[in-house]
């Protein structure tokens, strides 16, 4: 009996995977934690936060027409899904000193729904 219930689990953990299959529209509605510093699309601008179209290639801290906190002078990194996972999670923790106040992420489908969303704007705020 062991035997069958194992064979029968295999097929269940040769497809589990440890990263979380993305979701754009879900990331959409986790976004909206987001849109209160935050704006993407075509008629993004800058508020509280800079606008957040072609995040992902972009040099963390440096987007024309925003100032950024102090806290990103030092920071040497391109936003790419590792980074950016790492940041959203707890943005005090790597950027300390930031003006962002919020709190992070710690669901890790929310965050790979989140970077899915976002990683549909291009620099423009179009779509593809």
């Amino acid at each position: 009996m062991r035997l069958l219930i194992a064979a029968a689990a295999l097929p269940m953990i040769a497809f589990a995977s440890p990263a979380a299959a993305q979701d754009a529209a879900a990331g959409q509605r986790v976004f909206n934690q987001c849109r209160a510093c935050h704006m993407v699309g075509e008629n993004a601008r800058h508020t509280v936060g800079p606008q957040l179209n072609g995040l992902f290639g972009r040099a963390a801290g440096e987007v024309e027409g925003y100032n950024f906190s102090s806290a990103f002078d030092d920071i040497d990194k391109v936003w790419d899904e590792e980074n950016f996972a790492e940041y959203i999670r707890n943005p005090r923790e790597v950027t300390p000193g930031t003006r962002m106040v919020f709190a992070g992420l710690r669901n890790d489908q929310q965050i790979a729904d989140l970077t899915a969303y976002l990683m549909q704007f291009n620099e423009d705020g179009t779509t593809d």
